[in-house]
Formats: structure tokens, C-alpha cells, sequence
């Protein structure tokens, strides 16, 4: 080989390392960003006058809805026990709700309502809150929101359940209740939970239970107390999805549990609270449970909450001891149970508010729910 030839091949070797990783530049893997941002309007205040409602408006300037909450302000007399939360649900402008044809009825959602009701006791001092959890990332561009509904419940001390289910191949985010009219005051939801459309979950009347991965419905359960049946009484469930071309493969949901005691006595109250990193120790009353496993590698997107008569991730949901127990708030929080304020970037727990009534409640259960979003830190793009 002469000189000339020789110094081609050298360098020719020599480029090649530099050519394979030009080459490879474009595959390597790297971190999904995606973050959710709380918003928080002012409350409304109300209802002041029996058997009427009242709603609040969250919206996100950026980011898509992927579920949201709701909390109120009770007072601390008698008339609390007539302050109830009549629904919680996406809306397609901040005004109007979904309650046409069962299906897909709404795209990239970014409104979320929150509605409060009153019974037979009403006050100037109630007040009711939306929240909406916006999600920003490019891996979920597009949203659906699938709408179920049923007549009901009507018969005293009754329950309606109604399970939406997000189309094949989407993903579940959130979902949410709501139950009209308002009208009719011992009417209000007292379930809103992820869970499987499948035989192991009774096709949605068993929650997913701690730890369980990526739910493809969301149930809704309607409560009414004793001699308010009307016709028109309705349940509505909604289940917020990814949209149908959103790529889900690197990305998973996971479920976080908790179940505690009560409320049980006349005009009391109980919370309970669950995160997406719960490795504090804390657990349910039947020690179920594994906590801390996502760490700061999970998002919180969505959450739910049941008023119930207890166990109900083994033996599915039954009614709480009294038709009079009613949610006060289902919302994103602190570890303690705070609710966050606007413009929260740091949520990972949800709190759930659960309230007796005016009656004893024996054999009552406060239930919630935290959906939580990890994503395969080594998917392609």
C-alpha cells in the first residue's frame, strides 16, 4: 500500500466512530416532561335557599383537563347538614354541561364544574369551589371525555351505579359525577372512582384497589334518602381519556388507596388523604396497601372519593349506613389534607370530605382515590 492509499484508509477509520454516533444522535432516549398545574377560582358562595343549587367554574389557560375536585364551606351550624356536593364534572365551555347521548360527547377539554346543593336546611355561609388538574405534555395532546348516565336513583335509601369506559386503545385521566336535578334535596353523589370495566371489578361496581394499574373507566354513584323519589332523578358518569391517536405505550397509571372510619354520628365529619408518594407508614384499616413505590416519578392527575359501607375494593360499593352521608369535598391536596391553593404545581395527595347528615350513620366509611401518572423515562421518541 503506498503512502496516499495508507493516509485514505487511516482516516477513513478514523471518521467512522464519529459517523455512528452522528447516526445514533437522533435515537437516544430521553425524559418525558409533563407537569399539572391546579387552578382555583374564587368560591361561590351558596345556596341560600332549600332544595336549589349552585356551581363554580375552574378553567386551564394551559394544558388540558385531566380530572378536578370540589370542596364547600359548611358552617358550623345546625343547617351544615343540608350543604351537599350535587356533582363534579368536565364542561365544554365553562357554562354548559354534558348530559345528551351516552359516548364520546367532548374533545380536549379544559373546563371543569363543581356543583353544590342544599337539602332541607340552607345558609348565606355555604359555599362551593371547583378545581381542575391542567395537564401539560406533549406525549397527551388530545383529550376525550365519555359520558354515561341512568335514570335514579328514585326508591328511598337507594343507590344508582354508572360506569363510563374510555374507548380501546386510550388511556384513563380522571372522571367525575354529577346527579340532578337539584331539586330534589337528598339526592347527591356518594361514589366517583377509577375502576375496570371487567368480571374481577363486577364491570365497575368494585373500585381498583391500592396499587392496581391503568383503570379504563370511571364509576358513578348516586345516593338518595328516604321519600324524595322523582322521575327525573339522573346519574351521570364521565370518564376524561386520552385522545384516540395519543401514543399511551411508556406511559402508566397507577392507583392509590386508602379507607377510614366514619363519620358515624349525627352532624359530624371525616376525612381521609392519599398520595401518589404515601410512603409515611400510613395505611387502611385492613392493612392494605403498598405506598411509596412511584416516589417523585409519579404525577397526580386525578382523584376520587365514596361515602360507603366499607371494603368496597374487595366486595365492591354498598351505601353508607344512613341515606343522609353526602360529600363536602373531593380535591387536590397536601399531605395533610389541605386543600391547594391556585396555581399549585406541587400537588400529589387528594383528600376526600364525607358528612353524616343530620342522622346517625353506623356502618359509614370515607373512601379516596389518588390516579397517578408515571411515564418510561427511557421511551423514544
Amino acid at each position: 500500500m503506498n503512502k496516499k492509499s495508507l493516509r485514505r484508509s487511516l482516516l477513513a477509520k478514523a471518521l467512522v466512530p464519529g459517523a455512528l454516533i452522528a447516526l445514533a444522535v437522533p435515537e437516544i432516549a430521553y425524559a418525558d416532561v409533563a407537569g399539572v398545574t391546579v387552578t382555583v377560582p374564587e368560591a361561590t358562595m351558596g345556596p341560600a335557599t332549600t332544595f336549589t343549587g349552585v356551581s363554580s367554574r375552574a378553567d386551564c389557560a394551559d394544558g388540558l383537563v385531566s380530572g378536578g375536585g370540589v370542596n364547600q364551606t359548611i358552617g358550623t351550624e345546625s343547617t351544615r347538614n343540608g350543604n351537599h356536593v350535587l356533582g363534579m364534572a368536565p364542561s365544554p365551555d365553562g357554562l354548559t354541561e354534558y348530559t345528551e347521548s351516552p359516548g364520546v360527547v367532548g374533545t380536549d377539554v379544559r373546563h371543569w364544574l363543581a356543583f353544590g346543593g342544599s337539602g332541607g336546611n340552607a345558609s348565606p355561609a355555604f359555599s362551593t369551589t371547583a378545581y381542575a388538574l391542567c395537564l401539560a405534555t406533549p406525549r397527551i395532546r388530545h383529550t376525550q371525555v365519555v359520558m354515561n348516565r341512568k335514570a335514579g336513583p328514585t326508591a328511598p335509601q337507594s343507590s344508582e351505579v354508572v360506569v363510563a369506559t374510555c374507548p380501546a386503545g386510550t388511556m384513563l385521566l380522571g372522571g367525575g359525577v354529577r346527579n340532578t336535578p337539584a331539586s330534589v334535596g337528598s339526592l347527591k353523589p356518594i361514589g366517583s372512582f377509577p375502576t375496570f370495566n371487567d368480571a374481577a371489578h363486577d364491570f365497575g361496581r368494585k373500585p381498583a384497589a391500592e396499587g392496581e394499574v391503568n383503570p379504563d373507566s370511571w364509576t358513578a354513584v348516586g345516593g338518595i334518602g328516604g321519600g324524595h323519589g322523582n322521575n327525573d332523578n339522573t346519574t351521570f358518569a364521565y370518564a376524561i381519556c386520552t385522545g384516540d391517536r395519543v401514543n399511551v405505550s411508556g406511559m402508566t397509571t397507577e392507583v392509590h388507596f386508602r379507607e377510614v372510619t366514619g363519620p358515624t354520628g349525627p352532624g359530624t365529619g371525616q376525612t381521609a388523604t392519599v398520595g401518589c408518594a404515601d410512603d409515611d407508614g400510613q395505611d387502611d384499616r385492613r392493612g392494605r396497601g403498598r405506598h411509596g413505590e412511584q416516589g417523585d416519578k409519579s404525577l397526580l392527575i386525578s382523584g376520587g372519593a365514596a361515602a360507603s359501607g366499607g371494603d368496597v375494593t374487595t366486595k365492591g360499593f354498598t351505601k353508607a349506613g344512613s341515606g343522609g352521608t353526602h360529600f363536602n369535598g373531593s380535591f387536590p391536596s397536601d399531605s395533610d389534607g389541605n386543600p391547594v391553593g391556585d396555581g399549585s404545581t406541587a400537588a400529589a395527595s387528594w383528600t376526600a370530605n364525607v358528612h353524616a347528615g343530620g342522622s346517625p350513620s353506623p356502618d359509614t366509611y370515607t373512601d379516596v382515590w389518588a390516579l397517578c401518572l408515571s411515564m418510561n423515562r427511557g421511551h423514544r421518541q
